[in-house]
């Protein structure tokens, strides 16, 4: 279980991005972040694995406070953690089943890694990962060759490779397209499902965030101003997120598009005709 204890980011701008964020996310849910630009979320997602140093408070990792830990113990720590990243954070140049294997590489020893020589165990899990995330023909495949959600997949692959406690996810569906976003996050929430891991998916598309996550905070100015399941997400409770007007302007937005996306199959359908 993770559990943050008045988790504060300032800058030392004097900018506040986090203001005493205190949350629990129990084993086996998964827990959407919305909000504005600017809210607080990505900060958020780095502050619990220590890519953005938190200015106060505990990160909770069962009976481990990540927040208090030297160099040395964090690394060995951030091996229970495992992270899904928006632009998928993968060596190009390398291979589908080569970027898998990284995700092993805070257990091997580094002649392993450099050589790339992993166990055997680890290149027998890491076809079983390809396998499960439907990229076992794509293992040899550099990853450069790949597409934006075969890619996603990886990543995916790469932190369950880490058999991680917990699952950090920035934007898995920022770059893709709507089908592939829903494939992804469908994806997401039945590997959490079969192995009770705990996920934080920072999330901009609400409608995306209401269809697959158990439970949703709002983060606005750097504090929590909703926590609940997604049914309770009314539009009060947007407006409280985003705000009148920013949440005015963002249904806008998404009704132009769900309009524009009728009109191509339209088109389509026509077409076919």
């Amino acid at each position: 279980m993770l559990r943050l204890e008045g988790l504060s980011k300032t800058y030392k701008t004097g900018d506040t991005a986090l203001a005493d964020v205190t949350l629990e996310v129990p084993k086996g849910q998964i827990m959407g972040l919305i909000g504005p630009s600017g809210a607080g979320k990505s900060t958020l997602i780095r502050c619990i694995n220590r890519l953005v140093e938190p200015t106060a408070g505990k990160v909770m990792l069962g009976d481990v406070d990540l927040a208090k830990l030297g160099k040395g113990d964090l690394r060995r720590q951030r091996r229970r953690i495992g992270m899904i990243f928006q632009e998928y954070a993968l060596v190009e140049r390398l291979t589908v089943m080569e970027n898998v294997l990284s995700g092993r590489l805070g257990y091997v020893p580094f002649w392993r890694s450099f050589m790339r020589k992993f166990p055997a165990d680890d290149i027998q899990r890491a076809y079983q990962l390809l396998d499960r995330v439907g990229l076992m023909e794509h293992a040899d495949k550099r990853a450069d060759a790949l597409s934006g959600g075969q890619r996603q997949r990886v990543g995916i692959a790469r932190a369950l490779a880490q058999d991680p406690e917990l699952l950090l996810v920035d934007e898995p569906t920022a770059s893709l397209d709507p089908k592939t976003s829903r494939q992804i996050m469908r994806l997401l929430v039945e590997i959490c499902a079969e192995s009770g891991l705990p996920a934080i998916v920072n999330i901009h598309d609400v409608p995306l965030a209401q269809q697959f996550m158990q439970r949703i905070v709002g983060l606005r100015a750097g504090r929590v101003v909703f926590d609940g399941p997604p049914e309770h997400l009314t539009q009060d409770a947007l407006t409280t997120i985003y705000g009148e007007e920013d949440w005015n302007a963002m249904r806008k937005g998404d009704e132009e598009q769900a309009t524009a996306e009728a009109d191509a199959r339209d088109r389509m359908a026509a077409l076919a005709q």
